[in-house]
């Protein structure tokens, strides 16, 4: 058996990092962990024989702290001192380095002065950083910059003790704030990036009105049980999920749904925590509390997701795992290269402009190949999207997600309830008495199929129906079962195995035309009637439909309904492919079979019975309004049941994986690019660390656009 857990991990500052951390944990027999640079935190699953003090050891074991609890992330405040006397000290010794006119007696004292604090306590994170990681046997970015950083420095502080004005202070302190400026920024845009999910968290409402014994209490949320009754007042959040009992009011539901339109509820109807009571008076049941409510699901699907990684991260990982020793190679021999070419060259006499200028490639080369915007392509781009879906009722369940996205060319939609409102109504009962409307609706009412609970629900506005034994449900045909001692079974024509009078028959066959659909009643096995029930195509169908198609999509229309009722609301809607008459047990073989035929298929379904489809399916978009076996067994979850957020969900996937390629090519190209010039010397330091820091951001800022993702709808 296995447990998971999300550790908080301190001290990373780039992915090398993770990939140490990650390759550490992978090393305990049983254990699969994934560690993300951008949200500081490890998901591991791990067996029964290990504990989370092993976990944490291990983590401790690679130089970086752990712990279950969330921990104290870095933000642009743990940089922003440091930031700010590193530039106030840095200005007048670039100033004194790069403009002669303002070099005074003495000038280089003081330049070492100014630049001292700069490079020991400015760049202190960084040197401390390094520091712990060699004495793991490691290297990461930090060991590039502060190799460079002190390079620099004492190399400067020995030529002035040698009386040589060959100085690098600038470059030292330059290059130090620089890189203290890239971090402000970067942790202030990782901050952002996260937004979208800590203002989930925070939607939840921090005390409730409880109704005992006939008087109103208002408790801290946490006190509330499941089954006490609560009150919600106009403009209040509601608490948590639970069942109108009294009252009927307008509920706006758009910051779980993304719908703007309040919804009309009363008593019976299921409310949503977190959502806000826009109109009347409303007396709740609570049915679900604390983790286990609508909003903490959501929450935690997006946070499960953004700790997740594509395998284009993985990629990244791998690369940035090696990259650090290959460029401090890169730098020593840069660092020889020229000064074997200075020994030959005209500075020969002297040597100091050969070792100057071998000096100044090496550290450019060191400072321009930190891998930092590698470590952030995915996981900001991942951070921005899931965050940007949950605002608009989009959960997406992991970046693996992401790539299938890319690659589906068909969507399955089950009919009921997806396409249509699943809201099914008795339009017409053709029997020859009451009798057998009442014995329908009695055997119906054990059924919890949408078609069974309309003519239940038709069948008690009549009276008390009563009660069913020996009750048999043959999937997705028909039930089965003794009501008043006779024998009752409702379900297809053709499961009955009995013959309906011709008038009967053409009364279905009109029906079937019509896109509604016919159920038979047989007692003491004759049938003895047909009743027609219809469902409703929900209203914005067929602009998601055509949504679909624009996106390259070929729509294909799954339903257990006969062909004519089927094909008539594909028809409606926009579909020209259309699968009827499939049975639950069948969907998956259906989905198979177009797989089969070289499809990448989508699913998009609400019931028990999709589940497995769902699961079967390429990609599987579960509607919020459906079961919690079909949302759990999906890829991404359309919270608002709206089927346009099928096309919305798809668009927002493709766009975010597009970011995160977008980034990688750019953090690659980036180091491919600049290596080859700073180890040609056609970079300074200061330019390398300017441009290493705005790759960074040029990262981190690009996943940012996907905020203003805009929905269709």
């Amino acid at each position: 058996m296995t447990t998971s857990v999300t550790l908080s991990v301190g001290g990373m500052t780039c992915s090398s990092c993770a990939a140490r951390i990650e390759k550490r944990l992978n090393r305990i027999d049983g254990v699969h962990a994934s560690v993300n640079f951008a949200t500081e935190q490890a998901a591991i699953t791990y067996p029964d024989s290990v504990t989370t003090d092993d976990l944490v050891s291990a983590v401790e074991a690679t130089g970086y702290t752990a712990s279950i609890d969330k921990a104290d992330a870095p933000t642009e405040t743990t940089y922003l001192p440091r930031l700010l006397v590193s530039l106030a000290l840095t200005i007048p010794v670039l100033a004194l380095s790069m403009i002669p006119v303002l070099q005074f007696p003495h000038w280089p004292l003081w330049a070492l002065a100014l630049t001292t604090p700069v490079v020991l306590w400015g760049a202190w994170p960084l040197h401390h950083a390094a520091w712990t990681n060699l004495r793991h046997g490691a290297a990461t970015m930090d060991t590039l910059v502060s190799l460079g950083v002190l390079t620099s420095y004492l190399w400067s502080a020995w030529m002035l003790a040698m009386g040589s004005d060959h100085l690098y202070l600038e470059v030292a302190a330059t290059v130090t704030t620089l890189i203290l400026a890239g971090k402000f920024f970067e942790t202030r845009a990782k901050r952002q990036s996260g937004a979208a999910l800590r203002a989930l968290l925070d939607l939840g409402a921090k005390d409730v009105a409880v109704l005992r014994d006939g008087r109103e209490i208002r408790v801290p949320i946490e006190e509330l049980a499941v089954d006490d009754t609560f009150v919600v007042r106009p403009g209040e959040k509601i608490a948590t999920d639970g069942v109108v009992i009294t009252g009927t009011s307008a509920v706006d539901a758009s910051m779980l749904t993304g719908e703007s339109v309040p919804v009309e509820v009363g008593p019976g109807d299921h409310l949503a925590g977190a959502t806000v009571n826009a109109g009347g008076r409303l007396e709740v049941r609570a049915t679900r509390i604390g983790a286990d409510t609508q909003l903490a699901q959501m929450a935690r699907l997006v946070a499960d997701a953004q700790s997740g990684k594509a395998e284009v991260q993985r990629l990244a990982d791998r690369v940035s795992a090696v990259f650090v020793p290959v460029v401090i190679g890169l730098a020593l021999l840069t660092l020889i290269g020229w000064l074997v070419a200075g020994a030959f060259g005209a500075s020969a006499a002297t040597g100091q402009g050969s070792v100057s200028a071998a000096l100044t490639a090496a550290v450019s080369v060191l400072i321009i190949a930190c891998p930092c915007a590698l470590g952030l392509a995915t996981p900001t781009a991942l951070l921005v999207g899931t965050g940007r879906g949950a605002q608009l009722g989009i959960l997406i369940k992991g970046p693996q997600v992401l790539e299938s996205t890319r690659k589906v060319d068909t969507v399955v939609l089950d009919k009921t309830g997806t396409v249509t409102t699943g809201k099914m109504t008795v339009v017409a009962v053709h029997a020859e008495s009451d009798n057998v409307l009442r014995l329908a609706g009695a055997l119906e009412h054990a059924s919890e199929h949408p078609i069974a609970q309309a003519v239940a629900a038709r069948a008690a506005e009549d009276g008390p129906l009563p009660p069913v034994t020996d009750f048999v449900n043959h999937d997705g045909r028909g039930v089965a079962g003794v009501v008043d001692g006779h024998e009752v079974a409702v379900g297809r024509y053709g499961w009955l195995a009995t013959e309906a009078t011709p008038e009967l028959q053409a009364i279905a066959h009109t029906a079937e035309s019509e896109g509604r659909t016919p159920v038979w009643v047989a007692i003491g096995g004759v049938i003895a009637g047909v009743i027609v029930v219809s469902d409703k195509v929900k209203d914005t169908a067929a602009e998601a439909i055509a949504d679909l198609k624009k996106l390259g999509l070929t729509p294909v229309l799954l339903s257990g309904d006969n062909a004519r009722a089927a094909g008539a609301v594909a028809a409606e809607v926009g579909i020209e492919t259309v699968i009827a008459e499939v049975l639950p047990a069948d969907k998956v073989d259906e989905i198979k079979r177009l797989q089969d035929q070289g499809r990448v298929v989508a699913m998009v379904g609400d019931g028990v019975n999709d589940a497995a489809a769902l699961a079967q399916a390429d990609l599987g978009l579960a509607m919020g309004t459906g079961t919690d076996v079909a949302i759990e067994a999906s890829d991404l979850t359309l919270v608002s049941g709206d089927l346009r957020a099928a096309g919305d969900a798809i668009r927002l996937s493709r766009a975010t994986l597009k970011t995160i390629k977008g980034n990688l090519f750019w953090a690659f190209a980036y180091n491919v690019a600049a290596i080859p010039l700073a180890a040609a010397g056609m970079l300074n330091p200061m330019i390398a660390s300017a441009a290493m820091a705005f790759s960074s951001l040029f990262v981190v800022s690009n996943s940012l656009r996907l905020r203003s993702f805009k929905p269709s709808r």
